[in-house]
């Protein structure tokens, strides 16, 4: 255990000064045959705020394990009891920018009232819709700003129809899709008309982000008991095989392994069922591509 641990602390180590000076290694591996695949974690990444390749992700993720793992079998001199940690470690940061990419993705979809008014504002002030989305994309909510940044120079070099094209399919969200098809339907009927179907749209997408915030908040208790529920026998666990004794001696054994491999499967399934139980509907895409994106 000693051994590991060190050799963990020297990775470490030799991770964080790469990272730290510039050098750190860059691990390739062949993709050709799983192009799609990686399309969808890319997307997932981009979602998330992250501009690294998928590989490297999971590379900092693995690492992260190993040293929770090399730290958590220092402690406990037991591999059974320092196994659970580890995995956890290892899928913190997938959980972690996975929150982070809903935060994200929830925060243009709420902008999309305010971004909706300031484009109506903008077409009755004498714009045309390009400039309307441009302005937008410069002076709007920042949330929409960011999504919306690379949308003047798309809609310069490929036209407008191509680049809310491109935003909607960065963002993969069903709001997102309806709002730019009633752009592009408006873009390219034109008229008089524009301002008062952008402002139905506004009103619609407002009553809709109501209705999803309210069942959100009824469930936020229930996640975080199960969350809570989940970590403290484990820590528990952790903290009485700290020391010697007959906590440690016990796990050691293969009685005791069983015991960490049933809990291990009870805490597993418990977690899915209470997270199949408060999960919300996704709402299904019907504009736009359908797979959703994954690391």
């Amino acid at each position: 255990m000693r051994l590991l641990a060190g050799l963990l602390a020297g990775l470490f180590t030799y991770m964080a000064v790469g990272y730290v000076t510039g050098y750190a290694p860059n691990f390739r591996w062949r993709t050709t045959s799983r192009a799609g695949e990686m399309t969808k974690r890319q997307l997932w990444l981009i979602q998330a705020g992250l501009n690294v390749s998928p590989s490297r992700f999971w590379f900092v993720s693995g690492v992260l394990g190993l040293i929770t793992f090399g730290l958590t079998s220092g402690i406990s001199q037991t591999f059974w009891v320092a196994l659970p940690p580890a995995v956890v470690a290892t899928f913190m940061p997938y959980w972690f920018y996975e929150r982070r990419r809903l935060q994200r993705l929830s925060a243009v979809k709420s902008a999309w009232p305010d971004g909706l008014r300031h484009l109506v504002g903008g077409v009755r002030s004498g714009m045309s819709l390009p400039l309307a989305l441009e302005d937008l994309s410069v002076n709007g909510p920042p949330a929409l700003q960011e999504a919306l940044a690379r949308y003047p120079t798309l809609a310069r070099v490929f036209g407008v129809t191509a680049a809310l094209e491109a935003v909607r399919d960065e963002l993969a969200d069903p709001t997102t899709d309806r709002v730019v098809e009633v752009l592009l339907v408006a873009y390219e009927r034109g008229g008089a008309i524009v301002p008062d179907i952008l402002s139905d749209l506004g009103e619609s997408t407002t009553k809709d982000l109501r209705t999803l915030e309210e069942i959100k908040s009824e469930s936020l208790e229930q996640r975080l008991s199960a969350r809570i529920v989940f970590a403290v026998p484990w820590f528990v666990l952790l903290m009485m095989t700290a020391r010697e004794g007959p906590y440690r001696e016990f796990y050691r054994t293969a009685g005791g392994t069983i015991v960490i491999f049933v809990g291990a499967i009870l805490s597993l399934l418990g977690w899915w069922i209470v997270s199949r139980l408060g999960r919300q509907p996704a709402e299904e895409r019907v504009f736009g591509a359908t797979a959703e994106a994954t690391p």
